[in-house]
């Protein structure tokens, strides 16, 4: 029988973690794919490699980007400000097209893998309202893999699976924990210093640590 492969879209956050390990509980053979797109918050590059290590991949494979190119977000731009408040609205921390380029990449690997699983740990619920995050974005994204690839078109078509996608942090915290996450290895701060500190004040340090709380987890980030 072949072997079962997947391409997993890893940040480095607890969010890409948790689904490495849930893809390998799962079976498959987990070939990870990260960005170096030019984000301030570098350090979720080093977290990655450790999460990747740790949870055993085949693979882990590191792209670069120049996503500063283009700027339009306070991750990518240095002139535009982290938030440390809510905001209404779609927050400056949006990356315009950042999903659909990272995941027409992992398309592109997946491919040459002969993978037909892609896993990214997009989540509806406990989010920070990005468009590409949204249920409806990931199934378009699916069909469009469908069309534009040889697999797809050949019969080998690709499935996008989102298996965060309606979990609260909590319960993705509860999941990572029992499948044997090492959540301090990871990064989730959009600030995070070289050490990969974090500032305890952005929108995904907020929703980092009301998942311990819920979770009923020693928060295991590291502040500066």
């Amino acid at each position: 029988m072949s072997e079962k492969k997947a391409v997993i879209l890893l940040s480095g956050g607890l969010d890409s973690a948790t689904v490495v390990a849930m893809a390998k509980a799962e079976g498959y053979s987990c070939y990870s794919m990260s960005f170096d797109y030019g984000q301030r918050h570098r350090a979720e590059l080093q977290a990655a490699e450790r999460v990747a290590k740790q949870l055993g991949v085949v693979e882990h494979k590191v792209i670069g980007l120049n996503l500063n190119g283009i700027g339009g977000s306070a991750l990518t731009d240095s002139s535009i400000a982290v938030p440390e408040s809510p905001t209404e609205g779609i927050p400056s921390t949006y990356v315009p097209a950042r999903n659909t380029v990272f995941l027409a990449l992992a398309l592109g690997w997946a491919e040459v893998l002969e993978a037909r699983e892609i896993f990214i740990g997009v989540n509806a619920v406990d989010y920070s309202g990005y468009p590409d995050c949204r249920p409806e974005f990931v199934d378009a994204f699916e069909r469009m893999a469908n069309l534009a690839t040889r697999a797809g078109v050949e019969g080998q078509g690709f499935t996008i699976r989102a298996p965060l996608q309606q979990m609260s942090k909590g319960e993705i915290i509860e999941t990572g924990m029992r499948l044997g996450v090492d959540y301090a290895l990871t990064v989730s701060c959009y600030q995070a210093d070289d050490d990969g500190r974090a500032c305890g004040k952005c929108d995904s340090c907020r929703l980092r640590a009301a998942g311990f709380i819920a979770a009923g987890v020693p928060d295991a980030t590291r502040y500066f």
